[in-house]
């Protein structure tokens, strides 16, 4: 692991220092954090120093059109001899339009399409420009991330291909499909398919699917429309499903599971800047005909223009206990370099008909120093109280410096 990382550091300065001798642009962002909080592992306290690097550099070459992107972390727990951990998110060449036909990108990145989404070291092709119709694929070594760095096996691999419509200004219509392989063998083998249609200016159609092949089972599906009446009025009505599925290599693939749905109807209307609501309901499906059902209200208020509350509702009853809570925010931006916000959540719960209510609560403050314009100091600390804590303060502190 160690070799590894030596190797992806030194590939990234030679990256740097040839896209600096050639007259490349380089940005991004160094987030510099202290945290702290109680390990849920070992229920101790821990202090903990972290570095999140994001480097772009663009205009590599003459026309412009390879760049390199990387993003990782780097992180120290205060007062042990842990060894320093990281995880390296991305980094990849990324060259586009070539002969005007295909955006290359070569390295560890994340992908997605309508069958799922994949965290690899490989190589991801979008061809364009061909018709009415445009192909994506990638593949590569699976990444997967643990406490202490990465899991997996080298010969992990992933493989996704997508087919979507193309230059369709007020429709979209994916189909992909994607597999992973744990070794020689198929862990997951999903089918997918998304939509978005929008009609008459006023409304917006969207939906999409997933296939499962091993357990032939539609493992998710979501069809919704959102409707504009006027710019100050959105309703919104949605229908969900789900059934989990797991790989094929897992034990838990072995194990029963309950089907999932739920439909959600929802109206959001803004009275003026000053003051908008939003109203909700949502029905719940179990499997032997079990149900609940969920209600809620919120509300924004800015009674100054730079004094912002948010206030929401929830009220569920039905299935596996009942549930009351609301979330209230504030926050204020002092001048156009500091701001402040805080807030509450508090929520009463009920596991089932022969236990007594419970309260869990969250109390929250935080806010924004702008230093300069490319730097920012913020913080937040926060104190959950529930049924396991009877105090349980946590936060960070965060300095921004963007280059």
């Amino acid at each position: 692991m160690g070799l590894k990382r030596v190797s992806t550091a030194l590939s990234a300065l030679f990256i740097l220092s040839a896209g600096a001798a050639l007259g490349a642009e380089i940005s991004g962002r160094s987030s510099t954090q202290l945290l702290w909080y109680n390990n849920e592992f070992t229920e101790k306290r821990v202090f903990e120093a972290a570095e999140y690097l994001r480097v772009n550099v663009t205009k590599i070459d003459q026309a412009g059109k390879l760049s390199f992107f990387a993003y990782g972390r780097g992180a120290q727990i205060i007062g042990k001899d842990d060894d320093t951990t990281g995880r390296l998110y991305s980094a990849y060449l990324d060259y586009r339009d070539l002969a005007d036909k295909a955006d290359l990108r070569l390295g560890r990145q994340f992908a997605s399409n309508a069958a799922g989404f994949a965290l690899f070291d490989g190589l991801k092709v979008d061809l364009k420009n061909i018709g009415p119709v445009g192909f994506s694929a990638f593949g590569g070594r699976d990444v997967v991330y643990g406490l202490d760095g990465e899991l997996g096996n080298t010969w992990n691999t992933d493989l996704g291909v997508s087919a979507y419509l193309n230059g369709f200004r007020k429709t979209d219509l994916e189909i992909s499909w994607l597999r992973k392989w744990e070794q020689s063998e198929a862990a997951r083998d999903t089918l997918g398919a998304s939509f978005k249609q929008y009609l008459f200016n006023t409304v917006r159609l969207y939906g999409n699917t997933k296939y499962d092949l091993p357990s032939e089972s539609f493992s998710e599906s979501l069809i919704g429309t959102k409707i504009y009446p006027t710019s100050d009025l959105v309703f919104t009505a949605e229908y969900y499903s789900s059934y989990p599925v797991f790989d094929t290599t897992s034990i838990y693939s072995v194990f029963a599971v309950n089907k999932y749905r739920e439909a959600l109807a929802r109206a959001d209307y803004t009275f003026s800047e000053m003051f908008s609501v939003n109203l909700g309901y949502n029905r719940q499906w179990f499997d032997e005909g079990a149900t609940a059902d969920v209600y809620h209200i919120g509300a924004g208020i800015s009674p100054i223009k730079h004094l912002k509350f948010n206030l929401e509702f929830d009220n569920r009853t039905g299935y596996y206990g009942n549930t009351n809570g609301f979330i209230a925010d504030v926050d204020y931006e002092i001048n156009k370099s500091a701001q402040i916000a805080g807030g509450i959540t508090y929520d009463v719960y009920q596991r089932d008909a022969v236990t007594h209510d419970e309260i869990a609560r969250r109390y929250w403050l935080g806010g924004k120093y702008k230093l300069a314009k490319n730097m920012a100091l913020s913080g937040r600390v926060q104190n959950d109280v529930n049924a396991r804590y009877s105090e349980n303060v946590s936060g960070r502190l965060v300095f921004d410096y963007d280059f």
